[in-house]
């Protein structure tokens, strides 16, 4: 396989000027939207994607949308179905036949706890909308409905010239279109690098606590 590379994302992306305030990185933006008045408006941040030149050539470099990665993932979990036990194999490897490598310092997301299977599987859902993540990650906290649950957002930074996934090209139509996906599908490595616990934030009068983790994937 002879896979290219997709241009840098975040060097077209940042500095970002964001409800009237201007961030330099991703990182600074995300903590901003967690922690401060900013509201993480996952519409609007998709529409400074789609108004971005790099990211349309991100998505237009794939052939794939949402449906495929729900059948890619139905065929994993499916264990009794013995004539499509190698479909998971063949569906990966034609995923693989059109995957890119993703850019060295392009910063992706996802919200919640790392799942131990991701590791198995060598296949990450990300989003290179902070605004989704932070959403995702509210909504996996509320159904936990816990003392102890916490907001969990990812920052991940690619690190290694090896790491092969395509953006997922959704229907305009529908509100998969504020997802923003990147479908990760094969890395050598994912470290956590920093983990920040931020307590008793008080945003949209709730208190609760912000866990962010920072991991490098190569």
């Amino acid at each position: 396989m002879n896979q290219s590379t997709l241009p840098l994302l975040d060097s077209s992306l940042y500095p970002q000027v964001w409800q009237q305030q201007t961030f330099i990185t991703p990182q600074t933006l995300l903590k901003a939207m967690l922690t401060t008045d900013l509201i993480p408006d996952a519409p609007a941040f998709t529409q400074q994607l789609l108004a971005n030149d790099t990211y349309q050539e991100w998505v237009n470099s794939t052939v794939f949308g949402r449906y495929l990665h729900r059948n890619f993932t139905a065929f994993y979990q499916q264990t009794e179905d013995s004539f499509n036990t190698d479909m998971p194999t063949l569906f990966r490897q034609e995923l693989m036949r059109h995957a890119q490598y993703l850019p060295l310092e392009q910063t992706v997301f996802f919200a919640g706890d790392l799942s131990k299977s991701i590791r198995q599987t060598k296949i990450l859902v990300t989003t290179v909308n902070p605004a989704t993540a932070i959403i995702n990650a509210q909504k996996i906290a509320e159904n936990i409905k816990t003392s102890h649950s916490a907001t969990i957002v990812n920052h991940v930074k690619i690190v290694g010239k090896q790491v092969l996934g395509f953006p997922i090209r959704h229907n305009k139509r529908t509100s998969e279109r504020l997802r923003n996906e990147v479908l990760i599908l094969d890395f050598q490595d994912l470290r956590l690098v920093n983990e920040i616990k931020i307590e008793n934030i008080k945003k949209s009068n709730v208190d609760h606590s912000i866990l962010l983790r920072f991991y490098e994937l190569r």
